[in-house]
C-alpha cells in the first residue's frame, strides 16, 4: 500500500513544507530502534538529494542504526569527499552532526561483497522474454546482491523515477537490481532490454527487465520500504512512500504526465545537450536514448557536450574494442563477440540505435554524432560521428528550430515521443 502521497499541481512543485511533511507522515515512526539501511542515487540522476539527506536523517533519528549507499550498479565509486558532496555536507559536519551516520559505496565487482541469494532460471527467462528471448542470453543467472543488506532490520530506497531505456522506468526495486546487485544481473537485465529494443521499452511500465528486476526482489528477505520522487527541473512534483510496488507504480503514473514530450512529426536534426552530472558517454547517452524515437529515418542525434573526455571509467577498455553498432551486428556476429560482457553491448546498441546488418553491411537508422573533448580518431574508431563543440553555435540552434531541427538544451530525462 501507499503510506503518504503528495502530489504538486502540474508547473507548481512542492514546497519544502510539503516535502517534509509527507516524508513524516510516510517514515516517522516506521523505523524506531532498527537498524535501516537508505539506498540512493548517485550524482548522476536528479534529486535534491543534501535536502533529503538532512530531513530523513532527522526522522529516523530513533534508529539505533542508520547508513546511507550510493547504488552504483557499476558506475565508478565515489571517494569520501565525493560522497559528501552528493548528500550535501561539510567535512566538519561529517566528524560531528553525521560522524555516526554510514555513507557506503556498492561494489558490484568485488565477490567478497556480494551474497548469492538464488537464482532465475533460464526456462523462467525464457517464459519472461517470449518472442525477443535470445540463445546469448545463456544460462541461469545468478542473483547476487551486497551482502550488507543482511546486516539491517529494514532498507528504505530512496530516488527519483524517469523514463529508463533497459526497465521501462527507473526508481522502486532498480535500486536493487542493478544498483547493489552483483554483475550476472546487471549484465542480463542490461542485454535483456538491448533485445528487447530501446523504442519498445523506455517510457512503458510493464517490461521484461522490470518483470525480471521484481522477481529477484522478491527473493530479498529484509522488510523494504520505497519513497518514490518524480522530479520537473531540479524541484519534486510528486512524492509517494510505501510499499516497494506500489509506491513505485504511482511513481510511474505521475512520470508518464510529467516526463514524456510528444511531437506530431519526426525531426531531421537533433541537437541533445548532456548536462554536466553526466560525466562519462557511458551515462550522457541518455541524451540519445531520450530522443531517438522523435528522429526521422537517415536524421541525426548530435550529443553535446563539450565537457566530456571520457567514454566510460569502468567499461572504456571493451567499448574502445567492440564500438558502437546496431543489436543485429553482435547477433550475426555472436562468436566474436560473445566474451563481451552483455552489459557493455547492451549499451553499444543503445547508443547506436536502430537498424540492421546482413550481408556484412551495417545499416543504422540515424547518425550519432558526439560533440565532446573526446577526439575524432577515437570517435571514429568506435563508429560514431565527430563534431568540435566550438563550432557549434547554440544560439543559432535556439533561433533556428522548427519542424526539421530540434534544440533540446537539457536532454537526459525527459522522454521524447511522436504521437501515435
Amino acid at each position: 500500500m501507499i503510506i503518504a502521497q503528495q502530489i504538486g499541481k502540474e508547473g507548481s512543485p512542492l514546497t519544502n513544507d510539503q516535502i517534509k511533511k509527507a516524508l513524516k507522515r510516510g517514515l516517522s515512526g516506521s523505523f524506531s530502534n532498527s537498524k535501516v539501511l537508505v539506498l540512493i542515487p548517485d550524482h548522476t540522476r536528479t534529486l535534491p538529494l543534501p535536502f533529503l539527506f538532512r530531513t530523513v536523517t532527522d526522522l529516523l533519528s530513533d534508529a539505533t542504526q542508520l547508513d546511507f549507499m550510493v547504488a552504483l550498479g557499476t558506475h565508478p565509486a565515489l571517494d569520501q569527499e565525493a560522497l559528501r558532496a552528493l548528500v550535501g555536507i561539510t567535512e566538519q559536519e561529517r566528524r560531528s552532526k553525521y560522524h555516526h551516520i554510514g555513507l557506503i559505496n556498492h561494489a558490484w565487482d568485488d565477490p567478497g561483497a556480494l551474497t548469492q541469494i538464488g537464482s532465475i532460471t533460464q526456462d523462467e527467462i525464457k517464459e519472461i522474454m517470449d518472442e525477443n528471448w535470445h540463445p546469448s542470453l545463456g544460462g541461469d543467472v545468478d542473483v547476487r546482491i551486497n551482502r550488507r543488506i543482511f546486516d539491517y532490520d529494514q532498507i528504505l530506497i530512496l530516488g527519483p523515477t524517469f523514463p529508463h531505456e533497459v526497465a521501462g522506468f527507473s526508481g522502486g526495486a532498480k535500486y536493487l537490481f542493478p544498483g547493489i546487485s552483483g554483475p550476472e544481473m546487471i549484465n542480463s537485465t542490461h542485454w535483456m532490454g538491448a533485445l528487447a529494443g530501446v523504442t519498445n521499452t523506455i517510457g512503458i511500465k510493464n517490461t521484461t527487465v522490470r518483470e525480471m528486476i521484481h522477481k529477484a526482489a522478491k527473493k530479498i528477505t529484509v522488510p523494504l520500504t520505497l519513497a518514490a520522487f518524480v522530479v520537473e527541473g531540479e524541484d519534486i512534483a510528486g512524492i509517494f512512500i510505501g510499499d516497494l510496488y506500489q509506491a513505485w507504480e504511482g511513481a510511474v503514473k505521475l512520470s508518464r504526465k510529467r516526463h514524456i514530450r510528444y511531437y506530431d512529426k519526426p525531426f531531421q536534426q537533433v541537437l541533445s545537450c548532456a548536462p554536466p552530472m553526466y560525466d562519462e558517454l557511458w551515462t550522457a547517452a541518455k541524451a540519445m536514448y531520450k530522443l531517438e524515437p522523435v528522429v526521422e529515418a537517415g536524421g541525426e542525434i548530435i550529443i553535446y557536450a563539450p565537457h566530456l573526455r571520457e567514454i566510460s571509467y569502468v567499461h572504456g577498455k571493451y567499448i574502445q574494442k567492440v564500438g558502437y553498432h546496431v543489436l543485429e551486428y553482435f547477433l550475426e556476429q555472436w562468436e566474436q563477440y560473445q566474451h563481451i560482457p552483455l552489459g557493455v553491448l547492451a549499451h553499444s546498441t543503445h547508443v547506436r540505435g536502430g537498424g540492421s546488418f546482413s550481408e556484412g553491411k551495417e545499416r543504422p537508422n540515424l547518425k550519432v554524432t558526439l560533440a565532446s573533448q573526446i577526439p575524432q580518431d577515437v570517435c571514429e574508431n568506435i563508429s560514431l560521428g565527430y563534431l568540435d563543440p566550438a563550432e557549434i553555435n547554440l544560439n543559432q540552434w535556439k533561433n533556428q528550430e522548427n519542424e526539421r531541427y530540434l534544440f533540446v538544451p537539457q536532454a537526459g530525462e525527459m522522454l521524447y515521443r511522436l504521437r501515435k
